[in-house]
């Protein structure tokens, strides 16, 4: 066979990959219809409502560099054990920080657990070591989520966006910010900073502790780590990976040493979350389920099911608000009266993610039309946050975006919090940016504002955004 032919060849079997790649990663999940579980039906939405005064209280982390901050603490006051699931990780000084923390308490016995989704890790170029460092640890385990299968195209959308902590049986985080330098840099800092949100739960009463939202996080937490999309990167060790692995080890704590003597103000600040946080009636966590395709959409069921029982208000804050028609659908569905609803996300000019701001665009017009008031943030800086308020007493914080992708594609987890101490903060939080944010009027241009200009947008970032929104258009249902 000469090489003429095994160019055709060959290029006939790229041709049928790539078409069978487009049909089963791609378009089948426009066409494939989540089972409907009668879910709603056995959990009602009172559930979220409680009495009294319960045991689990929380913490608003809103500002950059303090969430950095509680991340070392928790990790630092870990006694037995700390179970970790990111979406990503970033190369850089943070995330030599808090591996590093990671290594020292796995070094003084607590045992970790560490998954990160399989596609998106990060743990890459300079991180690559870390596999190896984690997998020669013998109090550390690290697991991928749904690692990328060339031969499954259907998997590839199946991905793990999750981001929380559990430290022991006490305390936990849980929010919208991956691990990287842009989450938790300083305000002084020449990065272009996404602006986040997480909440800290203290269990208050360890020895009920199946009582606590914590169990159900830890429930939850089993669940993903002990399915089989989860998997180990790698089973043994080479000699070769082995020494990289110390290598990296070695690296990662001598670099957590030099920051201890470089910036101490990092390191055992032993916080007084029982001081620091607030009250609550209830809390309770919702997740969608772990399966692959469309999943069906339980954290939407959740949210929308609140917002029908809102009665006089909701506060919305999302990154990205792509409303596909099936979602449109559904909450057209529900008799939403709530008289009050504000809507804040991303401004086309600080949006950082072209894709999700080119669906918004779309459909941009339709929900300005509703009687939501639209807020379209101006910087600096973007927002990253997802988080609810209903009646100024239910909030919802964690990893759910306004999008099909959050709402049948990825694995998602939000708190729901009975508490008006902390809607109340909440809201002050959510109006700080607002306030640096421009409503979008009849016309579908900003309201005048004398204390906020309009950010300008690049002239080839609207082309690039024009051109993307035609594109996306016919495959909203994966943004």
């Amino acid at each position: 066979m000469d090489c003429k032919n095994i160019g055709i060849y060959i290029k006939y079997a790229l041709t049928v990959y790539l078409i069978y790649a487009f049909v089963f990663g791609v378009l089948i999940f426009g066409f494939q219809k989540p089972k409907d579980s009668r879910y709603l039906s056995s959990h009602p939405v009172d559930r979220f409502y409680g009495e009294g005064i319960g045991q689990d209280r929380v913490a608003l982390i809103e500002e950059r560099y303090y969430s950095g901050l509680v991340r070392v603490d928790l990790i630092e006051r870990a006694k037995e054990t700390l179970d970790i699931s990111y979406y990503t990780i970033h190369d850089g000084v943070s995330t030599d920080i808090f591996l590093g923390s990671i290594i020292e308490a796995a070094d003084r016995g607590v045992k970790v657990r560490f998954i990160l989704d399989g596609v998106f890790h990060h743990l890459e170029g300079n991180l690559k070591d870390v596999i190896y460092a984690f997998a020669d640890h013998p109090n550390i385990e690290l697991k991928f989520y749904e690692p990328f299968t060339l031969l499954k195209p259907w998997t590839w959308n199946n991905r793990l966006h999750d981001k929380f902590i559990i430290a022991d049986n006490k305390l936990a985080i849980i929010g919208g910010r991956n691990i990287g330098d842009k989450y938790f840099a300083q305000d002084d800092s020449n990065i272009a900073v996404v602006n986040d949100r997480d909440v800290l739960i203290l269990n208050t009463d360890e020895a009920h502790f199946q009582s606590s939202v914590i169990s159900q996080l830890k429930d939850y937490f089993n669940q993903v780590w002990n399915h089989e999309f989860s998997r180990y990167p790698t089973t043994e060790l080479t000699e070769r990976e082995q020494e990289k692995g110390y290598k990296k080890s070695q690296y990662l704590k001598q670099r957590l040493e030099d920051m201890k003597k470089i910036n101490p103000e990092i390191f055992d600040n032993s916080f007084n979350w029982a001081d620091l946080s607030l009250p609550t009636k209830k809390i309770t966590l919702i997740h969608n389920p772990i399966e692959r395709l469309n999943k069906e959409p339980w954290c939407w069921y959740e949210l929308i099911n609140l917002a029908e029982d809102a009665e006089e208000s909701i506060l919305l804050q999302s990154p990205y608000i792509i409303p596909t028609r099936g979602m449109v659908k559904s909450l057209r569905d529900k008799d939403i009266t709530a008289e009050d609803i504000d809507i804040l996300t991303n401004s086309l000019a600080v949006s950082p993610n072209p894709f999700a701001i080119s669906g918004y665009m779309n459909h941009r017009k339709n929900i300005a039309d509703t009687k939501a008031n639209v807020y379209e943030f101006q910087g600096p800086g973007s927002i990253h946050a997802k988080s609810y308020i209903f009646d100024k007493r239910i909030s919802a914080v964690g990893s759910f975006n306004f999008d099909s992708r959050s709402v049948h594609l990825s694995t998602e987890t939000m708190v729901i919090i009975d508490s008006e101490q902390f809607a109340e903060h909440l809201e002050y939080e959510m109006e700080k940016y607002i306030e640096q944010s421009l409503l979008v009027g009849e016309n579908y241009d900003y309201i005048g504002n004398h204390k906020i200009k309009p950010r300008k947008v690049p002239l080839v970032k609207k082309i690039i955004i024009k051109v993307f929104s035609i594109v996306v258009y016919f495959f909203e249902f994966m943004l």
